[in-house]
């Protein structure tokens, strides 16, 4: 993201910016084909943010329930965004918000850390907004999907910071 400007991050309720993204695994889409689908979740991450690498396998498990659509938006060219797949075995699908293009979505959702996650409702508005790690937002998006984002094993931080 351009270090010369300042952007606000979008809050809930309001209206998502629209974007065109290319897919990790070919094709573009656009925030309006997404919409469409109904609910998702829309999550921007760096490949090298410790907190990216915890959160985003906890949502994988709410994404493989099949209650939630997840879209991953790397901020990290292809090659390193398919061996972050790889290392932590997320399945969902993945856009590329290219740097080369100055970070088009990330600047117009107003991210200024990673990972922030935004809930998308089929009207094109945004229902949730966090960033971090906050345990009891992951356990709400589970909620929503009709699953368990924890196992009783898990140990995780309540919040962390991104």
């Amino acid at each position: 993201m351009s270090a010369n400007r300042q952007y606000q991050l979008l809050r809930a309720g309001a209206r998502a910016p629209e974007f065109r993204l290319e897919r990790l695994d070919g094709g573009e889409v656009s925030l309006e084909e997404v919409a469409a689908g109904g609910t998702a979740l829309l999550v921007f991450f760096k490949i090298s943010c410790p907190v990216c690498q915890m959160t985003l396998p906890f949502l994988d498990r709410i994404y493989q329930s099949g209650g939630l659509r997840i879209y991953g938006i790397s901020q990290d060219d292809a090659r390193d965004t398919r061996q972050f797949i790889r290392e932590f075995g997320v399945t969902f699908p993945m856009l590329l918000d290219r740097e080369e293009a100055d970070y088009p979505a990330s600047n117009a959702y107003g991210i200024s850390s990673v990972p922030t996650i935004f809930l998308l409702q089929h009207d094109g508005t945004l229902a949730r907004v966090f960033e971090g790690w906050q345990k009891a937002e992951i356990e709400k998006l589970a909620t929503v999907a009709g699953v368990e984002a924890f196992r009783p094993d898990d140990r995780v931080p309540a919040w962390k910071a991104g």
